[in-house]
Formats: C-alpha cells, structure tokens, sequence
C-alpha cells in the first residue's frame, strides 16, 4: 500500500516514519511513504504556498494552485480513482473502522494543511474525504498523517510480527484491550493474576475477553452498547454486572 504525503514541511515525517514498525514495513516492501513538498509546485521565485484570506481576518490561508499541481501529478501516477484525504478537524473522527476501510485500498494521497487552512476550493476539486483525529486542534495536519499511516499500517498483513497482535488491539473487535504481565511475576507486591500461569488456554482466552469487557464496561461503556456481542460475551457481561453490583453493595455496607 502507498501513502503519498502532500506537506509544507517533510522533515517532520523523518522520525517517526524511518524507525521502528514503519521501517521495517517500508523495507520489506510492504507500504511505501512518498513524502511530496507542496513548495516544489510552486511557480515564483519565493515558493508562496499561503496568501491573505479574501474578506479579511486573521492568519494565512494554503493557496490552491500549489496543492492542485501536486495532487494532479500524484494523481495521474496513480490513477484518478486514488482517494484523496485531507487531514482537517472539520473531518470525520479516526475510529478503528474507518482504519479498516482504508487499509483495503492500494494507496492514499493524504494533503497536510497548515495556518488557518486551505482554499475551500481543495476541498471542492480534489478531496475525497476529511478526516479528524478528534475534537482538537493542532499545528497542522503533519501529526494527523503519522497517527493515520500508523494505524493503517497495522492493518496490513505482514508490518506486525505476529497476525494475532492486530486481531487483539484496543478497538479492533469494539473492545479495550485486555491487561497484559510479563517477567518478573512479582513486583512491588503486585503479583502476576494466577490463570495467566496455569497453561489453561481456554481459560486464560475466556478470562482475558472477560477483563476486556471489564475495561470497557468500566472506562468506555458507550462501546459495548454499540458492540454485537457473542453469546459468551453476553454472559461474561452478565457475570461481571453481578461482581460489580457485589463490590457496590459491600461498599455501602462498610
């Protein structure tokens, strides 16, 4: 899968993309990241990417022509059909489904805006889709396309070591994740739970979606309202109801 990464600034990609899982992914082939410096489509001599907004007001909006040349270029490397992501807090929210969706295409053309945005006519000509990482807002959509690249990439069969670590992430079956221990068993007085060393596969996979329940009951329940829940799930969420309930009662009566 390509993810073509139009920017101002394609220094700040160096880090995050050339270490770790994103380096190996690269290296083995598996996605590749073209970093396209939206100054390089520009026609003076002083690589204007931003001009004053018409009607006045604060800040600097990104010119259109700059960021056309180089999504037409992208484009017809690509083909036309290529989706075209615009990483903007007006977009709609990242959740783990849209990442799904994502990772089934062949590439992304994603476009980085910066100072107070883009000429809406980006918008009208070429963008396919806006996408937000939430209710906030940052310095540009630089951020935004890492966190978007990463998540995609994890989807990809192949970039993680093992199949199974994406199959249990946080939010891939609508879930948290459930706790995770490693050496040393003891640390602190806190002991390692006793099911995870019993060599009981059955029992540790069922007391692990029980604790993923659990998390989400307690942290994020919105999402196992929404969640098509298994009929062992139905039932791990009736007994925790019930040990929840417990726990209040002998709160109140202590």
């Amino acid at each position: 899968m390509f993810f073509d990464i139009l920017t101002l600034f394609p220094a700040m990609f160096s880090g995050p993309f050339n270490h770790s899982m994103l380096a190996k992914a690269q290296e083995k082939g598996l996605i590749e990241i073209n970093l396209i410096n939206i100054r390089d489509y520009t026609l003076d001599k002083h690589q204007t990417t931003d001009d004053t907004p018409y009607g006045g007001g604060a800040g600097m909006v990104m010119k259109v022509p700059p960021i056309y040349r180089a999504w037409e270029e992208r484009s017809q490397q690509r083909g036309q059909e290529t989706p075209v992501i615009l990483l903007s807090p007006q977009g709609r929210k990242l959740e783990q489904g849209l990442v799904k969706e994502l990772s089934n295409r062949s590439g992304l053309i994603l476009i980085c805006g910066h100072y107070e945005g883009v000429d809406e006519r980006v918008r009208e000509l070429i963008v396919s889709e806006e996408i937000s990482l939430g209710d906030y807002v940052l310095t540009g959509g630089e951020p935004a396309a890492i966190v978007l690249v990463d998540a995609i990439a994890r989807m990809i069969p192949g970039v993680l070591g093992a199949q199974q670590s994406r199959i249990e992430d946080s939010f891939y079956n609508g879930l948290l994740d459930y706790p995770h221990y490693t050496r040393p068993r003891a640390f602190r007085g806190r002991e390692v739970p006793d099911i995870l060393l019993s060599g009981h596969h059955a029992r540790i996979e069922r007391w692990r979606r029980k604790q993923a329940l659990k998390r989400t009951l307690l942290r994020r329940p919105e999402l196992v309202k929404i969640k098509k829940l298994t009929v062992e799930e139905r039932e791990l969420l009736q007994e925790l109801k019930e040990e929840l309930a417990g726990e209040n009662d002998g709160k109140i009566g202590s």
